[in-house]
């Protein structure tokens, strides 16, 4: 779905499903399809339409540089869509993490953009310009608190994180090495910020030194 539209919100709902229901009921929704972990979901430069409802799982928004190299600019969780483009072909190629349930969304034929399509787009907008802050601004040690402080609030949990993503995707999302995101969880864990309940499930023990840390 191409949204090309200029547009603006005040005050967006954030929760993650926010503007869902109305788009399911707006456009033409599929049965969940399971994507199997590292399955892809579209490839980069494949041509752009519908959008994609992340019904359970975790999904990974990547893209190749002209030299090979991997960029992992989004994650995507339960509840959230994503497929949106400015253009007509896909920017970056999407894949599934853990095994993911993926709702294809279609618009009908000559159907518009609606608000809880420019609602969901938005927010997506919002979330990518953040992670561009936190690479611009931020050093390794507070990108990690960002991503742990934004995985908390999209979760819905507040304390407990689960961390369906290889170190390796973490690394290669907060443009640092994989040494430097053990590092910095060790670190963390050392002071009492977070306790390692599993390699995927992190309990935040310390809220506001994670805050302090992006101030």
């Amino acid at each position: 779905m191409h949204i090309q539209s200029t547009f603006r919100a005040s005050q967006p709902n954030t929760s993650p499903r926010a503007g869902v229901s109305d788009l399911l009921t707006a456009m033409q929704p599929a049965a969940v399809t399971l994507f199997p972990a590292d399955a892809v979901i579209y490839a980069q430069g494949e041509a752009a339409g519908p959008l994609y409802l992340v019904e359970f799982g975790t999904v990974r928004l990547c893209r190749l540089t002209a030299d090979g190299r991997r960029l992992v600019s989004a994650f995507h969780t339960a509840g959230e869509v994503f497929g949106f483009e400015a253009g007509s072909e896909h920017d970056s190629y999407a894949e599934s993490v853990d095994g993911a349930g993926i709702r294809v969304l279609r618009a009908s034929c000559g159907q518009q953009p609606t608000g809880s399509m420019l609602l969901l787009a938005l927010k997506s907008l919002a979330r990518t310009q953040n992670h561009l802050m936190v690479l611009g601004r931020r050093n390794a040690n507070e990108r990690m608190a960002a991503l742990l402080l934004d995985l908390a609030e999209r979760q819905g949990d507040g304390k407990v994180v689960h961390l369906p993503m290889q170190r390796n995707d973490i690394a290669d999302y907060l443009g640092i090495t994989f040494e430097t995101v053990s590092r910095i969880l060790r670190v963390l864990k050392d002071q009492g910020v977070i306790r390692l309940r599993s390699i995927s499930d992190i309990e935040i023990l310390d809220l506001a030194a994670l805050e302090d840390m992006c101030d």
